[in-house]
């Protein structure tokens, strides 16, 4: 008899790119994808931040989980999980060194 060891859970595409959080640092600026809290208004559907602080996970450090951002319009510093960061804003960092 055989036995089916199928875990549901598809092999990742090589082909696929990282996904942008992978490369997020402190000091960058990011655009969130707006997570709407109950009683907020969903007029907004993303907002742009710095981030402050990159927290890894529990069994990988290293990579990142979730984000501390300052909120440009407000200065409001949120936790946010990496996965709602969807675009990097590349400025002039890398060409005053």
């Amino acid at each position: 008899m055989s036995v089916d060891h199928f875990t549901g859970v598809a092999a990742p595409d090589s082909d696929s790119p990282d996904p942008v959080f992978l490369s997020v640092r402190s000091g960058q600026l990011v655009i969130v994808q707006h997570n709407h809290l109950t009683g907020e208004s969903p007029d907004n559907d993303w907002w742009m931040g710095m981030v402050v602080f990159c927290e890894g996970g529990a069994r990988k450090p290293d990579v990142n989980s979730v984000f501390q951002i300052a909120d440009v319009d407000d200065g409001t510093i949120r936790w946010v999980n990496a996965d709602l960061v969807s675009h990097i804003l590349h400025g002039l960092d890398g060409l005053m060194d």
